[in-house]
């Protein structure tokens, strides 16, 4: 049965999507079989799996109104054995469109759990916000992954987003737990990098994974060629840390 794991922060711009991508191409190179949902209205997690999302006639927004079918929304990427549920900025309106549906928090939560069993894991690019569609994917998940960038303000956003984490298992999913975090943009040159991983560990020494995601310019560069980095550039460091966070994630399935 797959492991339902959504990639969420409440900071933009901490390698959320990135580690979505990269991640899931890592895992599936490895012979799992993956599945992204690309829950963020912005849908760069679409476009960094080299889709036209705005191309795209059926998302996941179709699919959260019941306009849709799953196998209408599915799509196959270049990335053998990783599917993905595909979104684009239609979903914005999703916000609105909900109110008034009952038990709107666990419309994803139905769909993947007719699915999860055809996956060995599913991750979620959840939005930077705390919002239904953030909500949904919490409470479809078995546990969230947590990337923080290595800046001063790391830990403020941790804060808000373990309180998130608890106030959703407390009144809608009881199974969700953390998964761990994983450190983005280490700059190992830089003392404030390691002063967070320090600061972070100490209050979260069991769910730290010990892979560190290092600044990379061609990490940088594989969303613009719609590229996951293990195909982009197999031989990076970029490449070579998502093979280590993936070979983590495999390992803590039993945890």
């Amino acid at each position: 049965m797959g492991r339902i794991i959504s990639v969420a922060n409440q900071k933009g711009g901490v390698g959320k999507t990135t580690t979505t991508i990269n991640l899931a191409a890592s895992l599936a190179e490895k012979g799992k079989k993956v599945l992204v949902v690309d829950i963020d209205p912005q849908g760069n997690t679409t476009s960094g799996l080299g889709i036209e999302k705005n191309k795209l006639s059926q998302t996941i927004y179709e699919l959260l109104l019941g306009q849709s079918t799953w196998e209408s929304v599915l799509l196959h990427t270049q990335v053998e054995g990783l599917d993905l549920l595909p979104a684009n900025v239609d979903l914005a309106g999703a916000e609105i469109e909900l109110i008034g549906v009952p038990k709107r928090e666990y419309l994803l939560k139905q769909y993947l759990d007719k699915v999860k069993e055809q996956y060995d894991f599913i991750l979620i690019d959840c939005p930077p916000s705390l919002n239904t569609l953030t909500i949904n994917s919490l409470t479809a998940s078995n546990t969230v992954l947590v990337p923080i960038q290595c800046e001063y303000y790391a830990l403020e956003g941790l804060t808000q987003l373990m309180h998130t984490i608890h106030l959703v298992s407390q009144r809608l999913n009881p199974n969700l737990s953390i998964e761990g975090i994983v450190f983005t943009m280490f700059d190992a040159r830089t003392n404030l990098s390691l002063q967070v991983v320090e600061e972070v560990k100490k209050h979260l020494h069991k769910n730290v994974y010990k892979t560190i995601i290092p600044r990379n310019v061609r990490l940088g560069e594989a969303p613009s060629h719609g590229l996951p980095i293990t195909l982009y550039d197999s031989r990076s460091k970029g490449a070579e840390s998502y093979r280590l966070l993936a070979d983590e994630v495999i390992e803590r399935k039993g945890s």
